[in-house]
């Protein structure tokens, strides 16, 4: 696995970049006669990301050959506005010309254990497999503060696991319930990417990126890649990381 850790000016750099990264890939894949398989993060951050791809790469992109999926969701309808999926149709999907059919949101208006064990079905029937499990082009991963990503948080395990694929979280501090992706399935991915803005996230990003025994304490430092993992940090984020 190759890491790479990047540290632009701001979060609009690194949007444009991991739009460029997309644009890309999509783009390389299509030339090979294959589809490009991208799991999206939820939260505030990725919203520049979103935005920066649905107005300045929406041409760049070949929508068409493009399937989304998402590393976890909020159990709450679609129309909530605490919905990964909501948030995102608002911000890229409404915005794109992507196909209905390549769009695999995970129903959080369901009940949990069914929806998790439905969308792991449907994953593995459409994502390609490597190591006997669905491998991602991409994850587009955000992290927390208290070192937790997608809905995998310290100390916590995931129930009620599907295939190996999808599991329900339950979040430490508001107990509202969550369908994550697995870590083993995470990780099989191609490339995973952290997108990480804000000097609220200093401290962890410090953590994650000093101590050895990182991934013993908080699920992102666990994270790997079949290929490549990579930290998009901005200035404010690499505050406490960077070299005087």
């Amino acid at each position: 696995m190759k890491l790479e850790v990047k540290i632009l000016l701001t979060p609009e750099e690194i949007a444009e970049q991991i739009s460029r990264d997309i644009a890309f890939m999509v783009k390389d894949n299509a030339e090979n006669n294959m589809g490009t398989f991208i799991s999206l993060s939820g939260g505030n951050t990725p919203k520049i990301l979103f935005r920066k791809m649905s107005e300045e790469f929406n041409d760049k992109i070949q929508w068409d050959k493009v399937h989304l999926f998402w590393g976890d969701e909020r159990c709450v309808p679609p129309d909530n506005e605490e919905s990964n999926y909501g948030m995102t149709r608002q911000y890229l999907l409404n915005n794109i010309n992507i196909p209905e059919k390549n769009v695999h949101r995970i129903r959080g208006e369901d009940d949990p254990e069914k929806e998790a064990a439905r969308i792991a079905s449907e994953i593995d029937l459409i994502v390609p497999a490597a190591n006997g499990l669905a491998r991602f082009d991409l994850n587009i991963l955000g992290l927390g503060e208290d070192g937790h990503t997608a809905s995998l948080f310290p100390g916590k395990k995931l129930k009620n696991i599907a295939a190996k694929t999808a599991g329900v979280a339950v979040h430490p501090k508001t107990g509202q319930k969550r369908i994550s992706l697995t870590l083993q399935v995470i990780n099989n991915s191609k490339q995973n990417i952290f997108m990480v803005i804000g000097r609220k996230k200093a401290d962890i990003i410090y953590e994650i990126m000093s101590r050895k025994d990182a991934g013993k304490h908080y699920p992102a430092g666990k994270v790997r890649a079949a290929e490549i993992l990579k930290w998009y940090l901005d200035e404010a984020a690499a505050s406490k990381i960077k070299m005087p």
